[in-house]
């Protein structure tokens, strides 16, 4: 599968999750760093996305860190 665009690499995911992981020996296979990367970047893509439809919305020519914090809260309850 080609991809295109912006990708999160699977070692700065792999890292993001043993962060939160109680027992440091929890492996994450490959399939689920590929999994979770794909889904974080969805995320980012559908932030952006709100964040211009936000600005837009508010007659503003770019977008700012008020306009994703206005969509963040429904944002996170969408994921």
């Amino acid at each position: 599968m080609e991809e295109t665009g912006a990708v999160f690499r699977k070692e700065l995911v792999s890292k993001l999750l043993h962060l939160h992981f109680k027992d440091k020996k929890t492996k994450v296979s490959q399939d689920a760093l590929q999994l979770v990367a794909e889904l974080l970047k969805i995320f980012v893509v559908e932030a952006a996305i709100r964040s211009v439809r936000q600005a837009q919305a508010e007659g503003l020519a770019h977008v700012d860190v008020e306009q994703l914090e206005k969509v963040l809260p429904q944002l996170l309850l969408d994921f």
